[in-house]
């Protein structure tokens, strides 16, 4: 799984609120009307298989189509955005993202055989959640989580959690590590994020 630290949780956890959504747009309709969609083309590359990279191909897709790509790129690099430079966080956005979908596609993968099925949507705060449950051969369910928002003005997930552990708050920690590690630069974080897909 994507273990995650204390110290992650309680640095991150008071920004998921801050999202901003046009008045009354976002509903638990819609909202799960977007999941079905995810849902539905998730499990058709379950179904189909094929290789890794075939099917991390097929998962940038949905990342593409369904995902706030900039804000979960903008969290993850959290208070180190404000010294970067507006080509720094296009690139490290970019580097990200194709981090990301690698990452999470290879986790799906682990899917195959299974599906995912969509239960129900509850408003919170500014946001919809999304519950959904995966269903895997001689295995015990467990559950995906997506969070929706429309402060876009469309309709996407901004956050996932498989078996409770949020991909916000992971690649917030990982990030945060990475930057550690290369005394803030985030140039160098870049690179290796490049690396690792």
């Amino acid at each position: 799984m994507f273990p995650i630290s204390r110290r992650a949780f309680m640095a991150s956890a008071a920004a998921l609120p801050i999202l901003t959504v046009p008045a009354l747009a976002l509903t638990e309709s819609s909202a799960k009307a977007l999941v079905d969609r995810v849902v539905a083309e998730i499990n058709q590359i379950i179904s189909a298989g094929g290789s890794e990279a075939t099917i991390i191909n097929r998962f940038e897709g949905i990342f593409q189509r369904y995902a706030d790509r900039p804000y979960i790129a903008a969290y993850a690099l959290g208070p180190a955005a404000r010294q970067a430079s507006q080509a720094q966080r296009a690139a490290f956005s970019n580097a990200f993202g194709a981090y990301l979908t690698a990452k999470y596609g290879r986790r799906f993968r682990e899917f195959v055989g299974g599906r995912v099925v969509v239960q129900r949507a509850q408003a919170v705060k500014n946001w919809v959640e999304v519950k959904c449950v995966v269903q895997l051969a001689g295995r015990a369910p467990f559950d995906v989580t997506f969070y929706i928002s429309d402060r876009t003005g469309r309709d996407l997930f901004f956050n996932m959690t498989v078996e409770g552990v949020s991909l916000l708050l992971t690649e917030r920690e990982e990030i945060g590590a990475m930057l550690d590690q290369n005394r803030g630069n985030i140039d160098a974080v870049t690179a290796n994020l490049r690396r690792m897909t």
